[in-house]
């Protein structure tokens, strides 16, 4: 709005200004700067410019470095992203090479705090005030040619090998909310000193340890697949304070479905039925309570739910365990978070190929830890872009109105 000839800011509510798009790149900016610079010679550019370069470039989905200086060129984000400085790709991948992602935790966490004390995240609850966390392991990068310091390595039995880098993604979901707020991914990396390669299990079990550290008191339902439908990941979710709904299948938790036939003879199965006639489709429920996860494991209990949808022309099953005692009242908002965990892939990883990020394909790579701090800084921009709009909270314009068009480019499509 011009007022006199002069650019005025479109002023948020004073509840909701720390959830503006200025508000949140300050964040980000403040966040960055207290991560040490790794560069032996400073040069005459900020270390900060550079960090704050790779977020420009991920939040102006540029598909490639290249794409981005186009950008630099204009100016935009100079203006846009208080960058003093923006790096050429080269500079910026010799800048970001040495970071270790484990410092970029305490940015990722200084942008979730906000929401919470802005309470964008009330949405996003369900069950009692309980967040839904969907957790997956997700591939980006495998080459038989290139590799670095952080990546995996799997062994064929070609003896050929290929160099991976994978990650478990984590989001916080809801079944009635098209958007996803997409959190600190956890690396699966090799162990420094050894041949023997993490495993997205115990990714998982990082993520879970460090969101109780970053967030002592939000409640929480860990929703995952199948590899942590095992008494260990249950066990440490427990020592968490985490509840969890985990999905089984017959064919690998065979000794689940054992105690489960024979509470079926004993009639402790409850069967639920509830018809959804706006859409043709009907939920059919079975429900089991307290049996034990494994024969092993007889003092792990759960409770289970097989699930099937009738609709008119598709049928679909689903089962899960979880430490939550089902019964009729609640078991189709477990049902609903359970499925809802197919959201995260589908709303980030596969949002951030389609619309131009090429979250498959490797902006640089380098010979330490270039590609892991890229993914996270991607993972970064799509958690901040669409917040303004899931918040209702105007965004500031510059004189030239670049902010509103450029913060945000991911929002219309996940918000």
């Amino acid at each position: 709005m011009l007022v006199m000839g002069f650019p005025m800011s479109i002023v948020a509510p004073k509840a909701r200004k720390h959830l503006a798009a200025d508000a949140l790149l300050h964040v980000i900016r403040s966040g960055f700067a207290t991560i040490p610079d790794p560069r032996c010679d400073d040069g005459d550019m900020a270390f900060t410019d550079a960090l704050m370069s790779a977020f420009a470039l991920f939040s102006l989905t540029a598909p490639s470095l290249l794409a981005c200086d186009k950008e630099r060129a204009e100016g935009h984000v100079h203006t846009i992203y208080g960058i003093q400085r923006v790096p050429c790709d080269t500079h910026m991948r010799e800048s970001l090479a040495p970071v270790s992602p484990k410092g970029l935790r305490p940015v990722c966490t200084s942008v979730v705090r906000p929401l919470q004390r802005g309470k964008a995240l009330e949405a996003m609850v369900l069950l009692d005030g309980h967040s839904f966390l969907a957790l997956d392991g997700t591939g980006y990068f495998a080459s038989q040619t290139m590799h670095c310091a952080s990546c995996v390595h799997r062994v064929h039995r070609s003896g050929a090998i290929t160099e991976t880098h994978q990650m478990v993604g984590a989001a916080i979901i809801h079944p009635d909310q098209r958007t996803v707020m997409p959190l600190r991914p956890e690396p699966i990396v090799q162990h420094d000193g050894t041949d023997n390669n993490d495993g997205e299990r115990h990714a998982a079990t990082r993520v879970g340890a460090t969101w109780r550290q970053d967030h002592p008191h939000r409640k929480c339902i860990v929703t995952a697949d199948r590899l942590s439908a095992h008494a260990p990941p249950i066990d440490t979710l427990h020592d968490h304070g985490l509840h969890a709904i985990l999905g089984v299948k017959e064919g690998d938790h065979a000794s689940l479905c054992q105690p489960g036939e024979a509470a079926e003879h004993a009639g402790r199965v409850t069967a639920s039925e509830r018809h959804d006639r706006a859409v043709g489709v009907v939920h059919r429920f079975r429900l089991v309570n307290d049996v034990p996860l494994h024969a092993s494991n007889a003092d792990v209990r759960v409770h289970g739910i097989a699930y099937g949808e009738m609709g008119a022309d598709t049928v679909q099953h689903c089962s899960w365990v979880t430490d939550m005692r089902v019964h009729k009242r609640n078991v189709f908002h477990l049902m609903r978070g359970g499925r809802a965990r197919w959201k995260r892939d589908n709303a980030t990883c596969k949002t951030l190929q389609n619309q131009g990020d090429h979250f498959a394909h490797t902006d640089g790579h380098g010979e330490q830890h270039l590609s892991v701090v890229f993914a996270m800084v991607m993972m970064l921009a799509f958690l901040v872009d669409p917040t303004p709009q899931l918040c209702c909270v105007p965004r500031r314009l510059d004189a030239t109105g670049q902010q509103a068009a450029v913060v945000g480019a991911h929002a219309g499509v996940v918000g």
